[in-house]
């Protein structure tokens, strides 16, 4: 447990330094003096000051900031932040995230570049009996789409049909150069199976008839009915594939962010540092690239979540700055501050709520 601390620690430190680092870079090439910039929340382990900016690592691995001079109050100092044009300011509040979003990029390209095969949307063979074959899908099909979702990568088949309870799928596939469309196609094969203990591992059948023994069958039932074609590495399919990979990463969590707004995910289904924590070790446990690849899951949805329009957030600085650049003035700051206060104690008891379920879990 102590390990698994360790690396999310290390895991979020990266991911907040590079987060911070965004909004501190493009203040500095913006002429607005930075005051304090620190890694971490609470009590300070220790500090430095270089120029006119105090640098410090705090105690708790839960957060960061920029402080940036008149960012939250008035100033005189002509280097403060509000003084700035809107253009300056925009940039700097959405630098962090955009920093967060390249960074998960770079994670993925060394993530993909250390697995030892890339997969693809084209199918190389069926499973027996698979519904799919049955309803029109054919060996040597790309799939480009299932019930209009784009298809990125293999990881979206099995996002969208996991993640759907619909019986039939509309799916568009490239065959033999052209595009075709396939209604009604069915995805389900199943397997009954039992657990050999003595050699760990599983001992299947298609049908209970295939067996005379005296074990309990269970049965396995899957929507993923075929396999798909390896593609071959090389530095160009590399990054053509890590551009896809990040994409289709931020639009799954994009989805999930609308899903819970309609309610078909709670409270309860969200994890928060001390379940983050332990995904971490199971993770790593793994393989490193599946850390790496969940890594840059956690560093995209960082920038994806640091830009919705919610108080205390950057987004929600980005709310303030359209209106004032609507209104032709500030916002007052102290009003503006008590915004954010309250969306940021919202936030700390969101928290506090999500880590608790997690406890839950854990011990339950």
């Amino acid at each position: 447990m102590i390990i698994n601390i360790l690396i999310a620690i290390v895991l979020f430190g990266v991911i907040i330094a590079v987060h911070e680092f965004g909004h501190f870079i493009v203040a500095k090439l913006s002429d607005i003096k930075v005051n304090k910039f620190a890694i971490g929340m609470g009590p300070k382990i220790f500090k430095f000051t270089k120029g006119e900016t105090e640098y410090s690592l705090r105690l708790l691995p839960i957060g960061g900031f920029c402080a940036m001079e008149g960012e939250d109050t008035g100033s005189e100092d002509n280097r403060a932040f509000f003084k700035k044009p809107i253009k300056n300011r925009f940039a700097v509040l959405v630098a962090g995230a955009i920093m967060n979003l390249i960074l998960g990029l770079i994670i993925v390209i060394i993530s993909t570049s250390v697995t030892e095969k890339l997969g693809s949307n084209v199918i190389s063979d069926f499973r027996e009996n698979a519904k799919s074959q049955q309803t029109g899908l054919q060996k040597g099909d790309e799939i480009i789409s299932i019930n209009g979702m784009r298809i990125l990568t293999e990881n979206d088949i099995a996002y969208k049909l996991q993640n759907t309870d619909d019986k039939t799928y509309d799916v568009v596939v490239k065959r033999n150069g052209e595009k075709i469309n396939l209604s009604d196609v069915e995805f389900y094969y199943s397997f009954y199976y039992y657990i050999d203990e003595e050699k760990n591992s599983y001992v299947t059948f298609k049908d209970k008839s295939e067996y005379n023994g005296d074990k309990e069958l269970s049965l396995a039932e899957y929507k993923i009915d075929f396999t798909i074609n390896i593609t071959e590495k090389s530095f160009l399919s590399v990054i053509n594939y890590s551009v896809r990979d990040s994409l289709s990463k931020g639009r799954m969590i994009w989805i999930s962010l609308i899903d819970l707004i309609r309610g078909k995910y709670g409270i309860s289904d969200l994890s928060g540092p001390v379940g983050i924590v332990s995904v971490i070790g199971e993770t790593a446990a793994i393989g490193m690239d599946q850390l790496l690849s969940l890594m840059a899951f956690i560093s995209i949805n960082v920038g994806i979540f640091n830009l919705l329009p919610l108080p205390a957030l950057d987004g929600g600085k980005v709310v303030f700055l359209l209106i004032e650049f609507i209104r032709g003035k500030r916002v007052p700051p102290e009003k503006e501050g008590i915004v954010h206060f309250i969306g940021l104690a919202l936030l700390m008891l969101l928290m506090v709520v999500i880590s608790f379920n997690d406890i839950q879990k854990l011990i339950s």
